[in-house]
């Protein structure tokens, strides 16, 4: 396994700016189980984005702390307080307002369940005039549907565990969600399938406030590295998950 040391070091001006008291806080989104998949002993989240965000903190040669939050809006929301240096979020153009973004380092579907004796065969046939669709809100998924469903009604909730219930209990069209968590759930409801293909691909990247707009260069140079030399897949398997797929297509030679 390929070690996930970074030995190369960044510039002074961009550790004062990202870690000027020798720590970098790190905002870690504990809802996606994908990215965060355990705990530590101490508590601390533990998964593929943090050890991304330990591996940058290695980088500039400053401790790690985890700012941790419910959900990735209220982890977008606290970028305009100066509560984290850097994140590990899916980019979507809506958070780009108040948070740059590196390219992705990783990438999940995100596709719909449709309830036992759905006509629905494909993906383009859920936004049509009528139809309803569960979504948690302010998610990454979520904001994609916010800019792009033209006919079809957005029921929103506030936890993907309320989606599942509003998309049970008010007999809904479909259920948006990720892939990988969708399975748990037809398997959970008899009858229920997910549509093939996939709607979009969630982008989780690593962020930094805009008033850090400066350490952007020095961020995707890290995330770079890490595909290339094969450690973000490493840290995928390392934590076993599946669904989460590494993102190479910005690093790719044209």
């Amino acid at each position: 396994m390929t070690s996930m040391v970074n030995t190369e070091t960044a510039s002074p001006e961009i550790v004062q700016l990202l870690a000027p008291s020798g720590v970098l806080r790190a905002g870690i989104n504990l809802s996606n189980f994908l990215l965060v998949s355990s705990r530590t002993q101490n508590g601390e989240p533990a998964g593929v984005s943090p050890d991304m965000a330990r591996a940058f903190a290695e980088k500039l040669g400053v401790a790690l702390r985890y700012v941790s939050y419910a959900s990735p809006g209220l982890l977008a929301d606290a970028a305009a307080r100066d509560e984290w240096d850097i994140a590990l979020i899916g980019a979507e153009p809506q958070r780009a307002e108040v948070i740059a973004f590196t390219p992705a380092y990783a990438e999940i579907e995100a596709t719909y369940l449709v309830p036992p004796g759905s006509a629905l065969e494909a993906i383009a046939e859920v936004d049509q005039p009528g139809r309803r669709i569960a979504v948690t809100d302010r998610t990454a998924y979520g904001l994609w549907l916010d800019r792009n469903i033209k006919h079809a009604e957005l029921v929103r909730a506030k936890t993907f565990e309320e989606a599942v219930s509003v998309f049970l209990e008010q007999k809904l069209d479909a259920l948006a969600g990720l892939r990988p968590r969708l399975f748990d759930d037809a398997a959970a409801i008899p009858g229920s399938r997910m549509l093939p293909g996939r709607y979009m691909a969630v982008q989780q990247a690593m962020g930094t406030p805009r008033r850090n707009e400066a350490a952007l260069q020095e961020m995707t140079r890290f995330v770079a590295a890490e595909i290339l030399s094969g450690r973000v897949a490493d840290l995928i398997a390392r934590h076993s998950v599946s669904g989460l797929t590494v993102a190479h297509s910005a690093f790719e030679p044209s």
